[in-house]
């Protein structure tokens, strides 16, 4: 069931997200896609590791402010144990890595462009998604 008030949140994020993109690319040429940023962190070809590192900083930085002034935005973590963690990091990891971009990439600036490429892995990601909260729940038993 939907609660009152997410709608209108949801657009506002959205609408956030989506001026963000239209900027990074303005401003900078560059797609915002959240793993490629990470990617060209660690990778010694890029110059502008600076530009990426303030953006992962300010992603952080960002969800503890939501987190501090709107802590019902920030329901809690899933889970806090530390293999799991880094077993699920691993997985979108790789699958990023697998699908040459994340959601973000992808389904916000890549479907922008009409990308055949990005709508192809965003009907993919929203696919898989599917597909594993039906087996969490229905299979497993688990509520999310």
């Amino acid at each position: 069931m939907i609660e009152p008030g997410t709608i209108p949140s949801a657009l506002l994020g959205g609408a956030i997200i989506g001026v963000a993109a239209v900027m990074m690319l303005a401003l900078n040429g560059r797609i915002m896609g959240v793993s490629g940023i990470a990617a060209g962190l660690l990778s010694q070809q890029t110059s502008d590791k600076a530009l990426r590192l303030l953006f992962l900083v300010g992603m952080v930085v960002g969800g503890l402010i939501v987190a501090r002034l709107l802590p019902a935005a920030m329901p809690g973590a899933v889970t806090t144990n530390i293999g799991w963690l880094m077993a699920a990091g691993f997985i979108v990891g790789f699958g990023t890595r697998l699908g040459g971009g994340c959601t973000s990439g992808h389904g916000v600036c890549g479907m922008s462009r009409l990308s055949a490429r990005s709508i192809v892995a965003t009907c993919v990601f929203m696919f898989i998604a599917m597909v594993s909260v039906f087996i969490i729940r229905h299979v497993m038993g688990a509520a999310v």
